[in-house]
């Protein structure tokens, strides 16, 4: 009878121990594994999953996008930057050539996925489209013949002196903050500009420092800068209103700014000069 109840005792005190046991065990959780296609991917950036991305250049805008004379081929600070982006957010670029003249609306309407060419923020522009956050910060200047020795002063006081921009852009808007309509030419691109700058078909151009130093390295010895307009021009990517596109494209430049990618470019095109 001892012997009897010694065994049911010794099986309800192991029944108890295993109980205890599988109650520990339920206790901790196991860790979750990640779902497939999920938003962050290693450094926890966000991965695009190798969607297609249609980005809008101009091919006329050196340093930021033109076509490399030597080979044929497209280059430029945008290509590269994009490139690099789209590399750490798991995204292909396809790289369509667009005329700046109605692009803002173009971008408002979704016709490209982003637009790449050295575009100011601007509130005006704010108000139809999206901007990243900005990649550099640059001024206006006048850009004029190599031999030209009159200064900004002289050349606002000259009346017969002609001064070229481009249609639609901020450059546009400082020119005529400096000089009157009448002695204002709007081209399409800035490349008919410092065309006719060097046919001497006007006197001066009115574009951005980065974009000037651009076209003084394509015709070496032939313009050169002779004032300062302005010096705090942000310039971003552009994008549809409400583009899924920003947020990673943002954090992409973030990563970049911060290994020191992004810093590395702009010295590499002349974004920045040290």
């Amino acid at each position: 009878m001892k012997r009897i109840t010694w065994i049911l005792t010794f099986i309800v005190v192991l029944s108890l121990a295993l109980s205890a046991c599988q109650t520990t065990e339920t206790a901790s959780p196991a860790p979750e594994e990640p779902e497939p296609g999920g938003e962050v991917t290693t450094g926890d950036l966000p991965d695009l999953g190798g969607r297609t991305v249609t980005v809008a250049v101009e091919n006329a805008y050196p340093p930021f996008n033109f076509i490399d004379e030597a080979t044929g081929e497209p280059a430029g600070w945008d290509y590269d930057t994009v490139n690099a982006i789209c590399e750490r957010i798991n995204c292909v670029p396809e790289f369509t050539e667009a005329a700046w003249d109605g692009i803002f609306p173009a971008m408002q309407a979704g016709e490209f996925d982003m637009l790449a060419d050295g575009v100011t923020v601007t509130e005006e522009r704010d108000e139809i489209v999206d901007f990243s956050d900005p990649y550099v910060t640059v001024g206006q200047v006048l850009l004029v013949r190599a031999d030209e020795t009159g200064t900004l002063e002289e050349f606002q006081s000259d009346e017969s002196k002609l001064v070229g921009t481009q249609i639609g852009t901020t450059n546009e808007i400082v020119a005529l903050e400096y000089f009157p309509r009448e002695r204002l030419q709007s081209f399409e691109d800035f490349g008919a500009a410092t065309l006719a700058l060097l046919s001497n078909d006007i006197d001066a151009v009115v574009i951005d420092n980065v974009s000037a130093l651009g076209f003084m390295d394509e015709n070496e010895g032939q313009m050169k800068v002779t004032g300062q307009l302005t010096s705090d021009e942000e310039l971003a990517f552009v994008f549809p209103p409400g583009s899924d596109l920003i947020e990673p494209v943002n954090a992409a430049l973030a990563a970049m700014r911060e290994d020191g990618t992004l810093d590395q470019l702009n010295q590499e095109w002349r974004l920045v000069v040290e």
